[in-house]
């Protein structure tokens, strides 16, 4: 997650410091993509990547700085009933933050690598608890396609089982608010925003399409950091 200090939130024009204690208040940026808009086409277009990066995930960031800055400022105030009503667009803001950051990097163009399957230690993980890479693709999918509304999938790491998982999560939670003990390797954005605009309604060719420019290196060094 990019931080800021809120020393420079007057700078970036997000407002004036606000302390609490001895510590500084955080903001989040948007970070920059690995690649152009346009370096995931066919299976998502350019418009789809920049509407999704410049306004989806931006509303979320200038969103969750705004709501911190004035839980800090209830805080402060001992205001209770104003922090209890902040969290819900804390976490909704800062989950899709987190979502999203996650979302970009495990995404590659297919000259980078988009696509290809994993050899390492994962592949073998993978093969292990789903039987083969294609079975879990077709897991992830299934269970993409048949969530009500809007959500992720995700493929996990327990890091207490040291088990591959696949959950589901709704709006904008991250795949930790289903376990502590899990540590997300892809995160699959069905949203309709995600696919909207190029797909129209068949979310199951979106869910199709994305995996040939899956980040599969990304994905294998997240595990490898948790399980070496």
């Amino acid at each position: 997650m990019a931080l800021r200090s809120l020393a420079t939130r007057k700078a970036i024009g997000l407002g004036k410091s606000v302390g609490l204690g001895l510590r500084g208040l955080q903001t989040v940026t948007l970070p920059d993509l690995p690649y152009d808009y346009s370096a995931l086409e066919p299976a998502i277009s350019g418009e789809i990547m920049q509407l999704h990066h410049q306004k989806h995930h931006q509303a979320y960031v200038t969103n969750y700085n705004k709501a911190t800055e004035q839980l800090f400022q209830a805080l402060n105030k001992v205001d209770t009933s104003t922090v209890v009503q902040l969290q819900g667009a804390i976490k909704f803001n800062g989950g899709g933050h987190v979502n999203h950051s996650i979302f970009w990097k495990n995404l590659a163009p297919v000259h980078e690598g988009g696509g290809e399957p994993p050899h390492s230690s994962l592949g073998w993980a993978i093969d292990t608890h789903f039987g083969s890479l294609e079975a879990l693709i077709q897991k992830m999918s299934a269970e993409g396609a048949a969530l009500q509304g809007s959500g992720w999938v995700w493929l996990g790491l327990d890091t207490e089982f040291k088990r591959l998982v696949v959950e589901t999560t709704a709006n904008q939670d991250p795949l930790v608010t289903k376990a502590p003990t899990l540590v997300p390797l892809l995160g699959i954005d069905v949203w309709e925003h995600a696919y909207y605009l190029q797909y129209k309604n068949v979310k199951p060719d979106y869910l199709k399409n994305i995996w040939n420019v899956m980040n599969w290196k990304y994905a294998s060094d997240v595990y490898q950091k948790e399980c070496p």
